[in-house]
């Protein structure tokens, strides 16, 4: 029997799924293996413990798996894929290099969403990038330039400028439920606490806070409510740039969009801001409301190994 092994490696959750030619015998999620972001040390934890997770459910040894591909923000970089694959080959020392493919986190993206044909993925997690392929194999891609400088949408984005928000509401003399929230989740007492907490260094966990600003949000908070609109606009904005590099003639008949990650998947209301901008400017543009799912896209492509 053959085995097959997709993985997600996320800045937050590092997502498994182990499969024979049939069908999914068992998935495992553990924190995050994004090596960029979170350093060596830790992404090997991650991964080795998703990895063992799904073997055990599953009854195997991690000898028996035949092909493996990962997904990982950063591996387009020689030097990152060569350390996720060597990560990879302490748990499958029998496998061949070959049958290990390490790619970006775009390319699983995009292959859950459309297989081999064309189309458009916007993600947006911790990070967030917009990829896509036209039906002549062309790519493009928008945004995706790391949390300091671009990353535009992602939960990173939204959690550093909600301190911004709170900041901006304060000059302004003006109530934010955020600031209340923010303060418990950071377990600080004052504005000059947070923003000293703020810019220390390194730098605070800002995509935690992203729940906050849903949760504010959903009590009708308008500066979390502008937050997440925001968020949904700047998205927009780079799958409009994609999407007009790939198909600048006919963008609505040849290249469908879709959306994943966790901004996508917890917030209704970026979905919904992100889809009208796109028709806004592509009207009858085909946005694929079901969200995409990285992980399946990683175990189609070790499965084709």
């Amino acid at each position: 029997m053959a085995y097959y092994l997709g993985i997600d490696g996320g800045g937050t959750k590092t997502r498994c799924v182990l499969a024979d030619e049939t069908a999914v015998l068992a998935k495992a999620m553990t924190g995050g293996s994004n090596i960029v972001r979170l350093g060596e040390t830790q992404a090997r934890e991650a991964l080795h413990t998703a990895v063992r997770q799904v073997c055990a459910t599953a009854k195997i040894s991690p000898d028996h798996i035949r092909a493996i591909c990962i997904g990982a923000a950063g591996a387009a970089r020689p030097e990152i894929a060569a350390k996720i694959r060597t990560i990879l080959a302490e748990l499958v020392p029998e496998l061949a290099s070959a049958n290990i493919e390490v790619v970006g986190d775009t390319v699983i993206a995009l292959e859950a969403a459309f297989g081999a044909g064309p189309g458009v993925i916007a993600i947006a997690g911790t990070g967030s990038i917009v990829y896509g392929r036209d039906a002549a194999g062309h790519t493009a891609r928008a945004g995706g330039w790391g949390f300091a400088v671009s990353d535009e949408g992602s939960g990173h984005w939204i959690g550093r400028r909600s301190i911004s928000a709170i900041l901006s509401a304060r000059d302004q003399g003006l109530e934010t439920a955020l600031t209340a929230m923010v303060l418990q989740a950071w377990k600080l007492n004052t504005l000059d606490e947070l923003v000293q907490q703020a810019n220390s260094t390194p730098p605070p966990d800002f995509p935690r806070l992203f729940p906050i600003v849903l949760r504010a949000a959903e009590k009708a908070d308008s500066t979390a409510c502008d937050l997440l609109a925001d968020a949904g606009a700047k998205l927009a904005t780079l799958a409009v740039i994609v999407v007009r590099r790939l198909a600048p003639h006919t963008p609505g008949a040849l290249l469908p969009v879709a959306m994943t990650g966790s901004v996508f998947r917890q917030s209704p209301y970026v979905r919904q801001v992100f889809y009208n901008t796109l028709q806004t400017s592509f009207p009858g543009l085909d946005v694929r409301q079901d969200l995409a799912d990285p992980v399946e896209g990683a175990l189609a492509r070790a499965k084709r190994k």
